[in-house]
């Protein structure tokens, strides 16, 4: 029997992202660009590049509770937004994971450590939250699409009392680190909602997708109907053995026919589940590195999709992130040591873009 398929999420950009929210408003939202929020008693991270040694941007923040799990969870993708720096691949990013236990009062079992019964994101995280508020809009959070109440109870309209404004632009000062530099360099912000990747794919119309295919068989003479019937890997009934297709074309195809019901996806959730790959897997992802700090292996969590490049600009323009789909791996027990104070590091595979112009 086929295992079952994971289900996966598909972030989307949402209203853009007014002053500098503070509190629990600010760290259970997702978003893209702007800075970064950090949850209670865990600094906010503020990583420079390993090539130029400039502070990196903020790509997303993606507010992400395990389902079984008494953490509070966000993760932060950052990048190099200098043009010198576009081609750098994993060095020029960085993948940060912050927990904060919401139980207070109760002590962490002591097993916190311990593999997770997790499997659909945010389900259940209503648990956790007060049972007499209600979460302000649009401080969206990224919820398991089939539940539409999982974040009702959740409000903090209290907070937002004293927001204090500060314009999203590049190069705002910020609090930092002792030895990273003052000027962090920020994309303008906005917030990501979700969608149920199931439901979104049947009220989408497939046109566009269809002539971009159309546009890269006219060009480089492939039978795109030919090229998209065959299945990876094969069922050994091939109807088409007999032509001869590079690998990568079938899995940049596949890629492109999945993505075509929805194709200002700028993120794709599935925890545990399978990526969506671009180009041919290379041996980092065959060999992931283990959890620097338990040990457990790594598994995939989602992954950045090409619409976002486009949306990822500054207000003078001057910055700027190149990238195909950029994979996010995390400790498959999500480790959380007693009072670690500091994000632990994740691991991220970055893919290019083999056809540039067919994204676009």
């Amino acid at each position: 029997m086929a295992a079952l398929q994971k289900p996966v999420l598909l972030g989307l950009r949402d209203l853009p992202v007014h002053g500098c929210p503070a509190g629990p408003g600010a760290w259970t939202a997702s978003k893209l660009g702007g800075l970064p929020d950090a949850l209670p008693a865990v600094a906010a991270p503020r990583p420079v590049c390993e090539r130029c040694r400039q502070p990196l941007a903020l790509v997303v923040q993606v507010y992400c509770p395990l389902e079984s799990s008494p953490f509070h969870r966000l993760l932060h993708v950052f990048a190099c937004p200098s043009p010198r720096c576009a081609s750098g691949g994993e060095r020029s990013w960085k993948v940060f994971r912050s927990q904060f236990l919401q139980m207070r009062k109760k002590e962490a079992p002591d097993t916190q450590e311990n593999g997770l019964a997790a499997e659909y994101w945010c389900e259940g995280a209503d648990d956790w939250g007060s049972d007499n508020e209600e979460r302000p809009s649009p401080q969206l959070t990224l919820d398991f699409g089939n539940d539409s109440n999982s974040a009702k109870d959740i409000d903090w309209t209290s907070q937002l009392q004293d927001l204090r404004l500060q314009d999203t632009v590049p190069g705002a000062a910020v609090p930092v680190l002792p030895g990273v530099p003052s000027m962090v360099p920020q994309f303008l912000s906005y917030y990501i909602c979700v969608v149920d990747e199931d439901d979104y794919s049947g009220v989408v119309s497939l046109d566009h997708a269809h002539s971009l295919l159309r546009e890269y068989q006219q060009r480089e003479g492939i039978d795109m109907e030919q090229l998209l019937s065959q299945s990876l890997p094969s069922d050994g009934n091939e109807k088409y053995e007999k032509t001869t297709i590079r690998s990568g074309d079938k899995i940049f195809y596949k890629f492109m026919k999945r993505i075509a019901a929805c194709q200002e996806q700028i993120l794709r959730y599935s925890w545990s589940g399978e990526p969506l790959f671009l180009t041919c897997p290379t041996s980092e992802v065959t060999e992931l590195p283990a959890c620097s700090h338990c040990g457990a292996q790594r598994i995939f969590e989602f992954q950045l999709m090409p619409a976002l490049v486009s949306m990822l600009r500054s207000a003078d323009s001057g910055l700027s992130v190149e990238f195909g789909t950029v994979l996010i791996y995390t400790c498959e027990k999500s480790c959380w040591p007693r009072n670690q104070q500091t994000p632990m590091e994740e691991f991220c595979v970055v893919q290019e873009d083999p056809d540039e112009l067919l994204l676009k």
